[in-house]
């Protein structure tokens, strides 16, 4: 028996750490194993004291309090527990262990634990320097759930300092806690879809993706962060996502700014007076001012959007137009003009100059941003040169309008005394002169004769004064890289070559456009949206085989020629269903039956399609929707008060056309 007690007393000693607590008076050692001692490099004496608990000053300052509260704790509950703790050795040395604590109850009532340690220094330590490697890194990490609505499980702290959010204490709530349930809360509202759509592509595709994003920091203030995201398996076999960023707001800024500069720099090329609307402030400040030193109290300074604009008219615009130019810069607040389809609203109006005299101006408000937009003005001299400036506006127009239906190109010249500048032009038109891209570029830096300039192309100086002089021409020359003969169309923004304002010179394949003509003039194609959708050829209603690729059919004609994605089409086709691969692989079957429906009558070219997303060719269609808001005089009565009735979704438009129809009948009354 003795035997048997010595060998049991000898594994005691032997197990790692091992000790007992009595909880009899107060908690003390009882028992200490020399493997303890030996962790500790103490004797056994100096760890049993019936009267005081002489383990505990051996524990690390920072953990003592709470490892005493939870043994307490545990040893009244009778709970098994487990604690990880720093120990000080004898040495000043840190040891991490993992104690394993099991509770008995001895037949007089007393409580005593047995107590394992497992020396975990060496596995602590790596985690502290992968800690400080992570920490270290100029990088933001995160972690998130494969989910709808994706949960944050891990954000290192570099994140949250780019995010802004402070450290939580006793006193301050914990914001971080606030997002983890939902990341999409961190994302600046205009960019929730997109993030979307790039999440579920990473999930349901297994590809990493890269980019640029606006976030909500936690303050308030917006950040710009690069970086990327993949899909990971973790240790539990449950799929997560993985993103790293990093902190590019700074260089954002700068390059918006540059940007923004050059752009501005150019409108005063053209305008005498630029102020800069911020929606999201409400705020407006003068940056450009030509010719006037009373304004400087607005120049470059933001000012409250309301008073200041109330302030600017009072004291520049003349008396009889005050009252305009104020419903003016109202309806720009009301109307919502910063939204995607909105046109660039114009209006004409007198300035004060001296005493009673006043020049005429002209303002236009041009979007540059999702809250932003610039309010530019300047001088119409006269009758004949406001008359100039409406055609020119007017020619402008129709090419913004040109070049979103054709991919030739663009490029633009100042001519002035038979000497060209050019400024600016995409590569293909460099090619059609003559010119490579660097050689164009040199060009830039000073004026050329005309005819030293238009000597390298494919055409002769008499065709080219001609397209000066008359607004358009035709060219053929050979196209190097598709080694084709091609015919090409040329369009100038103004019809004068002595004017000394830039000219703006757009191209497009005339072969193409003929094409596409013949295939309209084949077969007539009318669209009714008012009343019930329903699409004509020939007089003959399509007879849709399936209703969803209808619906897309409404959809893409409801845009009116904007382009729309997957995503948003799979969210308007099926509103209550999640956006995920089975909805991806039923959008693409409905697009494959519209598109085999519509080779079927012959016009599937009205339908374009890139990368995914898709969009309707007006210009091929016939539509009672788009007759009506062209605001010609014989299609004003097209409008009954109905709008794609099988639709629900028709109902933000409608609600548009209704106001549009208000507006009519209150401007005839």
């Amino acid at each position: 028996m003795s035997n048997i007690i010595d060998s049991a007393e000898e594994i005691l000693h032997s197990l790692k750490g091992f000790h007992i607590y009595s909880f009899d008076k107060k908690a003390h050692i009882k028992f200490a194993s020399r493997n303890l001692c030996e962790l500790l490099g103490v004797s056994e004496n100096q760890l049993l004291d019936e009267n005081e608990d002489k383990y505990s000053s051996f524990i690390h300052p920072e953990d003592r309090m709470q490892y005493s509260w939870q043994l307490e704790d545990a040893a009244a509950k009778n709970s098994n527990i487990q604690l990880q703790y720093r120990l000080i050795g004898k040495n000043k040395n840190t040891i991490f262990v993992n104690d394993n604590i099991t509770f008995r109850k001895n037949k007089n009532g007393s409580t005593e634990a047995f107590c394992v340690l497992f020396d975990i220094t060496k596995i602590k330590e790596e985690q502290l320097d992968l800690q400080l490697i992570n920490e270290a890194l100029p990088c933001g990490f995160i972690r998130c759930t494969c989910e709808k609505h994706p949960k944050i499980t891990y954000a290192n702290q570099k994140l949250l300092n780019i995010l802004h959010f402070p450290k939580a204490d006793d006193e301050e709530m914990d914001y971080y806690s606030l997002y983890k349930d939902n990341i999409y809360l961190l994302i600046a509202p205009e960019e929730r879809s997109r993030l979307a759509y790039c999440l579920q592509r990473i999930s349901s595709e297994d590809a990493p993706m890269a980019g640029e994003i606006t976030v909500v920091c936690c303050d308030g203030k917006k950040a710009r962060l690069f970086g990327w995201v993949s899909k990971h398996t973790d240790e539990n076999g449950s799929e997560e996502l993985i993103g790293v960023c990093m902190d590019i707001t700074e260089r954002y800024i700068r390059s918006r700014e540059k940007e923004n500069s050059n752009y501005i720099r150019a409108l005063t090329d053209v305008y005498d007076k630029i102020f800069e609307y911020d929606y999201s402030e409400n705020t407006v400040k003068c940056l450009y001012w030509s010719n006037r030193n009373d304004i400087k109290w607005l120049q470059n300074i933001p000012m409250q959007m309301e008073d200041a604009t109330e302030k600017w008219i009072a004291s520049v615009v003349f008396p009889d137009d005050r009252k305009k130019m104020a419903e003016y810069f109202k309806s720009l607040r009301e109307n919502n003009l910063l939204k995607a389809y909105s046109k660039p609203y114009t209006i004409n109006y007198k300035e004060l100059f001296r005493d009673d005299e006043f020049k005429t101006y002209m303002g236009i408000f041009l979007k540059t941003g999702s809250c932003t937009g610039l309010f530019c003005t300047r001088e119409m001299t006269d009758h004949k040169r406001a008359e100039q400036l409406r055609d020119e506006n007017e020619s402008l127009k129709n090419m913004q309008q040109l070049v979103m239906r054709f991919s030739e190109g663009i490029s633009a010249f100042r001519i002035k005394d038979e000497m060209v500048t050019p400024l600016y032009s995409s590569d293909n038109i460099c090619e059609f002169f003559g010119y490579s891209k660097e050689e164009w570029l040199s060009l830039m830096k000073e004026a050329v004769p005309v005819r030293q300039f238009v000597s390298r192309g494919s055409f002769d100086y008499e065709s080219f004064a001609k397209l000066m002089s008359q607004g358009e021409g035709e060219f053929t020359y050979f196209d190097v890289k598709s080694n084709t003969q091609r015919h090409i169309k040329a369009i100038t923004s103004l019809k004068s070559p002595k004017a000394s304002t830039p000219f703006y010179v757009m191209l497009y394949n005339v072969d193409e456009r003929k094409k596409q003509n013949k295939e309209k003039e084949a077969s007539k194609i009318f669209i009714r949206t008012f009343g019930y959708f329903d699409v004509f050829v020939d007089g003959k209603p399509i007879a849709f085989r399936n209703e969803k690729s209808k619906e897309l059919f409404a959809l893409l004609v409801d845009r009116r020629g904007g382009f729309i994605t997957s995503e948003e089409a799979i969210g308007f086709l099926w509103e209550d269903e999640p956006v995920d691969s089975a909805a991806f692989a039923r959008y693409r079957k409905v697009a494959l039956k519209l598109k085999n429906l519509l080779e079927e009558y012959s016009i599937a070219s009205i339908i374009e399609s890139v990368n995914g997303k898709r969009r309707l060719d007006m210009e091929m269609v016939d539509c009672d929707l788009y007759n009506y808001l062209s605001g010609r005089e014989e299609y004003k009565n097209l409008f009954k008060g109905s709008y794609l009735t099988n639709y629900s979704w028709g109902e933000n438009t409608l609600a548009e056309l209704m106001q549009t129809e208000m507006k009519e009948r209150g401007s005839n009354e």
